[in-house]
C-alpha cells in the first residue's frame, strides 16, 4: 500500500512514560473519529482534537508508495551520530501517530522500520487491532467510539470526557494508566481536577502535554 504522511520529525516524546525520550514522529494523515477539517467538529465522535493531520504538507510530510521508501525517510531523521554508535543504549525510537495511524500502519512498514534498527510505538484511539510487531502501544480511547484494543503498555485517557470516565477503564490489561487534562479553553481547570482525581484514585498518574509547555513540536 501507499502511505500518506502528514508530517516526519525529530523531536522529544511530550507524554506518558517515556516522556523526554528523543523520538521520530510519523505522523499520518487522516482519522476514522474526525475529518479534521473544523466545518465537521460538531458532528465527530472526537470533538477535541488538537492535532493538524489533514493532508501531506507538513515537515517532511509527503506520499511514499513503499514501505522500504517511507522506513528510510524515518532513518534519515535520526541523528546520525547515534546510528552509528551500537553501544547507546536505547534503539532508535520512532512513535506512529496521527490522526490514527493504524489506518495505514501494515506488516510491511513495521518489517521495514524494524530493519533499520527502530523500536516503533504507536499513539491510537483504541478503535481497530493492533498489527504484531509494534513494541510499544499507547491506547487513547474516545468517548462514543468502539474500543477493542484492550491492553497494551499505556493507556491515555484525555479527562474529561462524558461517557469515557475513568473507572470505565481501569479494569483493563495496560501497564500503566494516565489522564491527560483536556486542552482548550478550560485546561487550567481540567489539570486541576485531572491532578485532584489522580491523587484519590493512585492507580491513574498525571500526564501533562509538557512539549507544548517547552514550546517544542
Amino acid at each position: 500500500m501507499s502511505y500518506q504522511v502528514k508530517e516526519l520529525y525529530l523531536s522529544a516524546q511530550g507524554e506518558g512514560a517515556r516522556t523526554g525520550r528523543a523520538a521520530v514522529f510519523l505522523r499520518f494523515a487522516g482519522c476514522n473519529l474526525w475529518t479534521g477539517r473544523e466545518k465537521d467538529r460538531s458532528t465527530a465522535i472526537c470533538k477535541f482534537c488538537d492535532t493538524d493531520f489533514v493532508g501531506t504538507d507538513g515537515d517532511g510530510g509527503g506520499r511514499f508508495s513503499e514501505a522500504r521508501d517511507l522506513a528510510k525517510a524515518v532513518s534519515d531523521k535520526w541523528p546520525l551520530e547515534y546510528a552509528e554508535t551500537p553501544e547507546y543504549a536505547e534503539a532508535p525510537y520512532v512513535v506512529c501517530t496521527g490522526g490514527e495511524p493504524l489506518l495505514q500502519l501494515d506488516a510491511q512498514l513495521i518489517d521495514a522500520m524494524h530493519d533499520r534498527g527502530f523500536e516503533i510505538a504507536i499513539e491510537t484511539n483504541g478503535t481497530l487491532g493492533v498489527p504484531k510487531g509494534v513494541d510499544w502501544i499507547c491506547v487513547s480511547p474516545k468517548a462514543g467510539a468502539d474500543f477493542v484494543a484492550k491492553s497494551g503498555d499505556e493507556l491515555k485517557l484525555i479527562y474529561p470526557q462524558l461517557g469515557a470516565e475513568p473507572e470505565l477503564f481501569e479494569g483493563l490489561s495496560f501497564a500503566n494508566f494516565f489522564l491527560q487534562p483536556m486542552d482548550g479553553p478550560e485546561l487550567r481547570k481540567n489539570m486541576a481536577s485531572a491532578a485532584e482525581y489522580c491523587m484519590a484514585h493512585p492507580k491513574w498518574r498525571l500526564s501533562l502535554q509538557t512539549h507544548k509547555l517547552l514550546g517544542i513540536p
